[in-house]
């Protein structure tokens, strides 16, 4: 057997360092176009199986603070009227939902996102939450989940969310190190992050996780381990380790951080591996690319035993094929395919007064998107992937995977990845370059600076 040539890390990274989308989507979001609109979003809509639970999520595009790091749509407001008034049009939103649905529907999960959901007031939270019951009336055993920002959480919203049924909850915290929360504009100090989890726990919300970051800038290794040292002891279920996304093109605020001050694709790899380390040693199992879980829980059991799914949130067990997606620019996705709501939030407001489901763009799937995304999936999900189960799932021949095969030999001969008949495997060094793999099964997308950093 020849034996397999040693690469240095260092020229991984170099030949590596590139761009690829994270493939919480395929096709992903840069390939939708306003092929579809809200007609074609609605005739989708009518063709779903009334028996069939969907998932619903809510964007909530409002913050009480700008946070330089951030890629998500959102904005500044400290006008309560204004966050009121979009609360109403969620509700007419959901009303304009409901004329296209074929019947009475059920939500098996609910998922609140943003932004900072919790900027609703108490009131505000409890008339959404009875516009969605009312529409989508809660299955037995629903999932109900929001992302929160620590600095802006009161013991009363804890209380009315948990009231109507919150049982996961997602803080963000990012990274605890002073100079680091100077520099992403960010000040949350650990006190303020332990009683948000004390107010919750109390509150009995089942599944607590926590969001920290690593290639911020001024971030360096040890500021992460020493996030982790600290939050570890209010042992979360779950924490979700990003990689901060340079994106200044697309989200114009983060030009505010300086490229000097960002970690090269070595310093990011270094405190990507440190952290996992120092999780796994703390008894968390890691999923996929970014999270970890307490052996319990769903997302550990879900990787065991082979259910474990990726969308827009990231990770999840979430298992229904449909997601409602309401708000300004938020994401559904459905047995058809994808759909977006405008991201101008005038705009979206605008195409709901005027009584139109505010859709602005999408994608239509075929039959060998469903199957790339069925391969891209598991790859993300499990590091592995049968090819020959996966086509005979979608009722074709592996054969069709030659040219992409094809496409892993450099990696293959860096030692990153295996190819054994039609099972492609990561190996354990190859599993941060895993959307580099992933984007070999793409036929979709094109590299392109668009895309984020692939470590």
């Amino acid at each position: 057997m020849t034996a397999q040539p040693v690469v240095s890390r260092h020229d991984l990274l170099t030949r590596y360092d590139s761009r690829a989308p994270r493939y919480t989507s395929y096709p992903t979001a840069l390939q939708f176009s306003n092929a579809v609109d809200a007609d074609v979003y609605g005739d989708w809509l009518s063709a779903l199986d009334p028996a069939e639970p969907v998932s619903l999520y809510a964007h909530i595009p409002f913050c009480d603070r700008l946070c330089w790091y951030c890629g998500c749509n959102t904005r500044v407001v400290n006008k309560p009227a204004l966050i009121s008034d979009y609360v109403d049009h969620l509700i007419d939103e959901l009303i304009l939902v409901e004329k296209r649905l074929p019947g009475r529907i059920k939500a098996g999960a609910v998922h609140l996102g943003g932004g900072t959901p919790n900027m609703l007031s108490r009131d505000d939270l409890v008339r959404l939450f009875g516009a969605m019951r009312h529409v989508f009336p809660f299955a037995p055993g629903v999932e109900i989940s929001a992302e929160l920002d620590p600095a802006v959480l009161t013991e009363g919203w804890v209380k009315a969310a948990a009231f109507h049924g919150l049982n996961r909850a997602s803080l963000g915290v990012q990274d605890l190190a002073p100079h680091v929360q100077e520099a992403v504009n960010r000040i949350e100090p650990f006190d303020v992050v332990a009683r948000a989890v004390h107010w919750l726990r109390q509150a009995e919300v089942a599944s607590i996780n926590l969001d920290l970051m690593y290639g911020l800038p001024r971030q360096t290794t040890a500021d992460v381990v020493a996030t982790l040292d600290k939050v570890l002891a209010l042992r979360p279920e779950r924490i979700a380790l990003f990689g901060y996304a340079h994106v200044p093109w697309a989200r114009p605020h983060q030009k505010l951080i300086l490229d000097e001050d960002l970690a090269d694709a070595a310093g990011r790899l270094e405190q990507s591996q440190a952290a996992a380390e120092r999780l796994v040693r703390a008894g968390y199992v890691a999923i996929g690319l970014d999270h970890f879980a307490l052996p319990s829980d769903s997302l550990a059991l879900g990787l065991a035993s082979g259910t474990l799914r990726r969308n827009f949130q990231g990770y999840t067990t979430d298992p229904h094929p449909t997601l409602i997606g309401l708000g300004a620019s938020s994401i559904g996705r459905l047995p058809q395919g994808y759909a977006q709501n405008q991201s101008s939030e005038v705009m979206w407001r605008a195409a709901i007064a005027a009584g139109r489901l505010p859709v602005a763009r999408g994608v239509a799937l075929t039959d060998d998107d469903r199957l790339r995304a069925d391969v891209i999936e598991r790859l993300m999900c499990d590091f592995a992937v049968d090819l020959g189960v996966v086509a005979a799932r979608h009722g074709v021949s592996a054969g069709v995977f030659v040219d992409d095969i094809a496409k892993l030999e450099s990696l293959r001969a860096d030692g990153l990845a295996r190819v054994d008949g039609d099972v492609i495997r990561l190996t354990e060094e190859g599993r941060p370059f895993v959307r580099l793999v992933a984007q070999a099964f793409d036929r979709r997308s094109e590299p392109q600076e668009r895309f984020s950093r692939a470590i």
